[in-house]
């Protein structure tokens, strides 16, 4: 009986270790991956250009006293423009994203300047103007940031020359100034991989921007001579603009992964 126990026993072994042997390795498993994450953080250059809309409400006051001579009425133009500019975006977590940037705006946006008293009418040209402020957004997707902006704003408006309502000159002008103000906005920047162009670092944004500048009074000049007319215009303005930039990140260097 003991040796039957003992050779059943040996059999028994011998079979665990074949069962064993057969089996195959164990199979690894890879550890999982988070998914891609865009990073935002970093400097930025950008140039592009748009379209933009002037409106002044206006009116005439006499040049020694300050006194109205007319009711305010709201006057308008319309005119295009190229811009360039940098920035720094900080994306503080998975979803926002804050920055400061710097532009500067140079073109043609004209804006009606009448003097209905002595019925002689120009065209003021809003030529350079520029801007600093911040901006705070929220990713809709990695690679697309929606955002709202704001801060001050300096512009040089060109000198009107009048002329009457047939179109002939007068004589009179008002010169060129400069004037400050403040702004706000938004827009859309996002990736230029989302059109399937393999562009790393490469951005586009549509902006929105609405600038307000404060009130000038200017006297009404005689051509050559630069001696006051009769009255002054006081106006202030209010321009709306529209642009589409190209975008360069120079940290941008296509999805970051990371790791566990």
């Amino acid at each position: 009986m003991k040796k039957i126990v003992l050779a059943l026993t040996a059999v028994a072994a011998m079979t665990g270790s074949a069962s064993a042997a057969d089996l195959g390795a164990r199979p690894y498993v890879k550890a999982p991956m988070a998914a891609p994450v865009a990073n935002w953080t970093g400097f930025y250059i950008f140039g592009g250009g748009g379209g933009g809309l002037s409106n002044a409400d206006q009116s005439v006051v006499d040049t020694a006293t300050g006194t109205p001579l007319t009711i305010t009425q709201r006057q308008g133009g319309s005119g295009w423009f190229g811009t360039v500019g940098l920035g720094y975006d900080w994306q503080f977590n998975s979803t926002w994203v804050a920055g400061v940037f710097a532009d500067g705006q140079f073109g043609s946006i004209r804006a009606t300047i009448q003097d209905p008293l002595l019925q002689i009418t120009g065209s003021q040209k809003l030529e350079t103007s520029w801007a600093a402020g911040v901006r705070l957004g929220w990713l809709v997707a990695p690679n697309v940031l929606s955002y709202v902006n704001g801060g001050y704003s300096g512009a040089h408006f060109g000198r009107t020359n009048f002329t009457d309502l047939a179109g002939v000159p007068v004589g009179a002008h008002l010169n060129g100034y400069n004037r400050n103000g403040w702004f706000v906005g938004g827009g859309v920047e996002n990736s230029l991989n989302i059109f399937g162009i393999q562009s790393p670092g490469w951005f586009m944004k549509t902006e929105y921007r609405s600038a307000f500048y404060n009130a000038k009074t200017q006297d009404e000049l005689l051509d050559g001579s630069n001696l006051p007319v009769g009255n002054s215009i006081r106006a202030n303005s209010w321009n709306q603009t529209i642009s589409t930039s190209l975008v360069y990140r120079f940290n941008w260097t296509g999805p970051v992964v990371a790791k566990y």
